[in-house]
């Protein structure tokens, strides 16, 4: 991994880092980017690459949204006013950067991978949009239902069923199969407000920072777009060795898998705390 990374670092691009990795280059939309980036959290590889494919978009002249899963929505005005006072009174880039950091969730994210990305954004004044519905909203959605908290109740069988599954898996078999179908709904809620916003900075551009569940073209973000925006959509899945879901994406990159303590032997320990980002 460590060698991974130092190749990513001394990238000119996403091509170079790709073919010294024996990894395919990343695959833009043409016309206005449409990119839905995946992830594994916390895979130091798949954010680099990420990085330098952001990077590589804008020195081609793109200068889309940067939409990111890290940023509760109620976050917006507070982020929009600090990029304001950041371009008109030049203020330091590292210290915007840090700034905005203290506006992000602080729970479950290592902001070190997600420093790059905004230190892009502020050199290319690019809007940043909060992405994420809060945990208490989601909350809310799993007590009330969809509908009660501004969503789309009507949620297709197929999209159900593989999140709770999903859920289940991830949870490590500690979730009933009731407790995961309401919890699936708070992952529905996320991925609509996605949606939506793709949807409104469509016409500049998008590149949206998400978990790989949230932009999987069969379940996640694409499925609420609409039919025209989604034709112009590329879902790019940023995997593991081993991830079974490659049918998801438009394009799959599987990097080295991180090294990280087994998630399940954490939950058992401790239950009450088992949750993640995203």
């Amino acid at each position: 991994m460590l060698r991974t990374v130092m190749l990513l670092a001394m990238a000119g691009s996403t091509a170079w880092a790709a073919e010294q990795l024996g990894i395919p280059p990343v695959i833009a939309p043409s016309g206005p980017a449409l990119l839905l980036l995946g992830e594994v959290h916390d895979n130091a590889a798949q954010h680099a690459l990420r990085a330098q494919t952001l990077s590589d978009l804008l020195a081609r002249g793109a200068r889309p949204a940067l939409l990111m899963e890290q940023f509760d929505r109620e976050r917006q005005q507070d982020i929009d006013r600090l990029l304001r006072h950041s371009a008109e009174h030049s203020v330091d880039p590292q210290a915007s950067v840090e700034a905005l950091v203290k506006l992000g969730d602080r729970s479950g994210w290592d902001w070190n991978f997600y420093r790059p990305y905004l230190r892009l954004a502020l050199q290319y004044r690019l809007p940043i949009i909060a992405a994420n519905v809060a945990r208490e909203q989601a909350r809310a959605v799993m007590r009330q239902g969809l509908a009660a908290q501004g969503f789309e109740a009507d949620v297709p069988a197929d999209i159900a069923s593989a999140h709770a599954a999903a859920i289940e898996a991830s949870h490590c078999g500690m979730v009933s199969a009731g407790l995961a179908a309401t919890m699936a709904l708070a992952q529905v809620a996320r991925d609509q407000f996605m949606a939506r916003l793709v949807q409104a900075h469509a016409e500049r551009g998008v590149v949206l920072l998400a978990g790989n569940g949230h932009v999987r073209k069969d379940l996640g973000v694409p499925r609420w777009l609409t039919p025209t925006v989604r034709a112009q959509t590329r879902v790019i899945g940023f995997l593991e060795p081993g991830d079974d879901r490659p049918e998801g994406f438009d394009q799959v990159i599987v990097t080295p898998a991180q090294a990280r303590q087994d998630p399940c032997t954490a939950m058992r320990a401790a239950p009450r705390a088992a949750s993640t980002p995203g």
